[in-house]
């Protein structure tokens, strides 16, 4: 297959994330299977206009501002210059909207969607922009094909008017090479709890913080590390600070991969408490590495998490209810011994090559529909 993918970055892009990841590691097995593949994407400072890394030629245009506005041009461009058998459109922020000036087929892939989870990261106005963005994506998507990463975001899109028979679900796989459970390594000395990835306002990484500031009253030993970038540092910190707790509350920054999975080898348990998600493949990167997790029951995490069995889920928002959970993981090293043997049967059916594979199938369908 000659193949055509739009996103808004590419995962070399500083500000790329879990989109970016679960794109590429498809694109990058359907390069090695022999397809062509062309990415397409805005631009940052110092980006090279066009390479090929692992397989995929990455065309950058744009910046990260404008890319959706100019976009079309280049698209219907390429699309005239070569002959490709399908696109591939990653929605992960605003749509790009191409059935209403391309006629080729496509597989629409969804992350998830904001909706109004954008009000709780952003000022009002550049969230009503974003919200409203969102608002045709049924009527000028409906007769396309979807594929999406949790039954999550499916419920959600069937509820926004999607034919449920329209939408498939992939789920996101793991490095299993990378991450993975080490037995010689021991934890933390200190009952260690984490949380790992962007520093964002609607993660929720506030309530982390609340929850374990009763934790210590008990365990006062207990250490947390928020591990990440992002722009939402300082108020965390600043709350740590308020609550006496700065000390016991670690913030990292960015680390690198090595680091990465040292942490979530060496910490106790990993905890995911954001207000929605369209998967949570931190939580299935820790269960792989041996370490137990805890998640808000909400859409993505719920069904990243095999409740009571891989970790717990509790109720979003609840600080008391996520405080007794890190507790209880703490402080019982029989259970939580329990929950990291559960955890490495449930990440063990996670694998990138299992989802490109059925990807790969997913845009044949599309393909064989579209002639």
């Amino acid at each position: 297959m000659k193949i055509l993918a739009l996103n808004w970055q590419d995962l070399t892009n500083p500000l790329a994330g879990g989109a970016e990841v679960h794109l590429e590691e498809l694109l990058r097995r359907l390069a090695a299977k022999g397809h062509d593949i062309t990415l397409f994407c805005s631009s940052y400072l110092n980006a090279a206009p066009e390479e090929t890394i692992e397989g995929i030629k990455i065309i950058r245009r744009g910046k990260r501002h404008n890319f959706n506005l100019i976009a079309s041009y280049h698209l219907r461009r390429m699309i005239k210059e070569t002959h490709y058998d399908i696109m591939i459109e990653d929605i992960n922020k605003i749509p790009f909207y191409t059935p209403t000036y391309l006629d080729i087929p496509t597989l629409v892939v969804v992350p998830h969607l904001f909706s109004t989870t954008v009000f709780r990261e952003i000022n009002f106005l550049l969230g009503l922009y974003i919200y409203f963005s969102e608002k045709p994506l049924v009527k000028i998507y409906r007769r396309k094909r979807f594929n999406v990463i949790s039954e999550s975001t499916k419920e959600d899109i069937v509820a926004r008017g999607i034919p449920a028979e329209n939408i498939s679900v992939v789920h996101c796989g793991i490095d299993t090479a990378e991450y993975s459970f080490e037995p010689s390594l021991k934890k933390f000395e200190r009952p260690t709890v984490l949380y790992l990835g962007r520093i964002k306002k609607y993660k929720s990484i506030d309530h982390m913080i609340l929850a374990f500031a009763k934790v210590l009253n008990d365990i006062p030993d207990a250490q947390m590390y928020i591990v990440g970038g992002g722009g939402y540092i300082e108020p965390l910190k600043e709350l740590a600070g308020k609550l006496k707790i700065r000390d016991k509350v670690y913030f990292p920054g960015f680390v690198d991969s090595d680091k990465k999975v040292e942490y979530l080898r060496r910490s106790h348990v990993a905890v995911y408490p954001s207000l929605k998600e369209g998967w949570g493949l931190t939580n299935i990167e820790a269960n792989a590495c041996g370490t137990a997790v805890i998640a808000a029951n909400v859409p993505g995490l719920k069904n990243s998490v095999d409740n009571n069995n891989s970790g717990y889920l509790y109720e979003y928002g609840k600080i008391d209810e996520l405080a007794q959970k890190m507790q209880k993981i703490l402080t019982d090293p029989e259970e939580r011994g329990r929950l990291e043997k559960g955890g490495l049967k449930w990440a063990a059916q996670f694998n990138w090559d299992d989802a490109a594979d059925a990807f790969e199938k997913e845009l044949e369908m599309v393909i064989a529909q579209g002639r």
